[in-house]
């Protein structure tokens, strides 16, 4: 799968783990930075995960930021999105079978490694159940 990963100086520590996670997994990544822990505005990083999403050229997008809640607002902007900010397994999946995000948001001084690590392979295995669900994200979302 090809995934795009974006992050703020919050995030930026979290995502080179994650970058190599998915490279570890076969996935094709593109980051998009942030590439140090110096001040950068997070929005900033969150447009250009969701111009490679909503482009086609990346399928999946993950963004990183101290919280995720910011990433998450951003991304959530641009109506082909459906960012979720995760923090737990459950959150995780059901972003996926309940409302086909396309986008995982996740809080780097929030979640610890070990539990990131474990979100994004839950949320990257989860399929989208549709049925019910496909007409209720259809009213905000383009999908």
């Amino acid at each position: 799968m090809k995934i795009a990963l974006g992050a703020d100086h919050g995030g930026y520590n979290l995502k080179e783990k994650i970058v190599q996670l998915l490279r570890d997994l076969g996935h094709e990544v593109t980051d998009t930075g942030c590439f140090s822990c110096h001040s950068v505005d997070y929005p900033d990083y969150a447009e250009h995960v969701v111009a490679l999403v909503n482009e086609g050229r990346c399928e999946r997008g993950i963004l990183l930021c101290g919280t995720g809640i910011g990433m998450a607002i951003a991304a959530n902007r641009y109506r082909k999105i459906r960012a979720a900010n995760c923090h737990d397994d459950y959150t995780a999946r059901m972003s996926r079978e309940h409302n086909d995000a396309n986008v995982l948001c996740l809080g780097a001084r929030v979640i610890g490694e070990g539990v990131a690590a474990d979100l994004v392979k839950v949320w990257l295995a989860t399929p989208f159940s549709g049925g019910r669900h496909q007409s209720r994200i259809a009213r905000f979302s383009d999908i």
